[in-house]
């Protein structure tokens, strides 16, 4: 059975726009299913539901209809069986390193007395143990994301959940942190979905990349390059690689214009 199912899932927002009451559609059918273990991207143009799936499938978001399924529960908004990476690491300024990852654990209820032990073990698994102790203005754009993702992996989520996480940083910190999730990945095996907007993070990381458009599915394409993935170059000049990212080019490119999304539901 899949970890996760996504069923169905469509969400709608209402909008006032000059007196009249308009229905924006975010997502609309949406259905995929995501194997234990595995890591899925979610690829596609601004504003086709991606971070509104990913919202959802965390329980930010409510669904209009349809539902979301993590190990066969039905979910029912956050959880500690998920965990959720930002854009930004959203960090809290006037702790440490180590005190915003033992501010989660906190928060699942972890006695005192393991905190400091577990923070430290997370702290380390991203590279962090000689910042430990920095607070969030004297860290990089790239530490503050492995903060991100310590306090996130801390809670021990059933599954991680991302939205473009590496997507503000420059490319040569971009690059390390992608190397770092393929390296936590394989230690951990963590259930892993992703929101990017680059196809060549795509294709490196994910198992299979689902392409959406104007809140659907368009097309779902597996990336058959087999795992571990510890050399980067290696795995890019696989011709696999660039037939892949290809097909998630052209898959982009090849979508038929999208129908209105916005009806109007009732006058003012």
């Amino acid at each position: 059975m899949p970890h996760v199912q996504i069923q169905n899932v469509s969400k709608t927002f209402g909008l006032k726009v000059n007196g009249q009451v308009l229905t924006a559609r975010a997502l609309d059918g949406v259905s995929f299913d995501v194997e234990q273990g595995e890591i899925v991207a979610l690829a596609g143009p601004s504003g086709c539901g991606k971070t509104t799936a990913l919202r959802v499938i965390m329980g930010l978001e409510s669904a209009s209809s349809g539902a979301v399924m993590v190990g066969n529960r039905a979910i029912a908004g956050c959880g500690h069986d998920r965990g959720m990476v930002f854009q930004h690491a959203e960090l809290l300024p006037w702790k440490s390193v180590l005190e915003n990852v033992k501010f989660g654990l906190a928060m699942k209820g972890v006695p005192k007395s393991e905190l400091d032990g577990m923070a430290a073990r997370y702290v380390e698994l991203v590279g962090l143990s000689d910042a430990k102790d920095r607070r969030p203005h004297q860290l990089s754009g790239g530490m503050k994301q492995r903060v991100g993702i310590a306090r996130a992996l801390a809670i021990d989520p059933e599954v991680l959940l991302m939205d473009e996480p590496f997507g503000a940083l420059d490319s040569q910190t971009r690059e390390t942190l992608q190397m770092e999730l393929l390296a936590i990945h394989e230690r951990t095996r963590k259930t892993i979905i992703f929101v990017t907007h680059d196809l060549d993070e795509a294709v490196l990381l994910a198992d299979r990349v689902v392409v959406l458009n104007a809140g659907r599915v368009q097309e779902i394409i597996p990336i058959d390059l087999g795992r571990p993935r510890r050399d980067i170059r290696a795995v890019q000049t696989n011709p696999e690689f660039m037939r892949k990212r290809t097909m998630i080019w052209e898959a982009l490119h090849d979508a038929t214009p999208a129908e209105d999304r916005v009806t109007i539901r009732r006058s003012a």
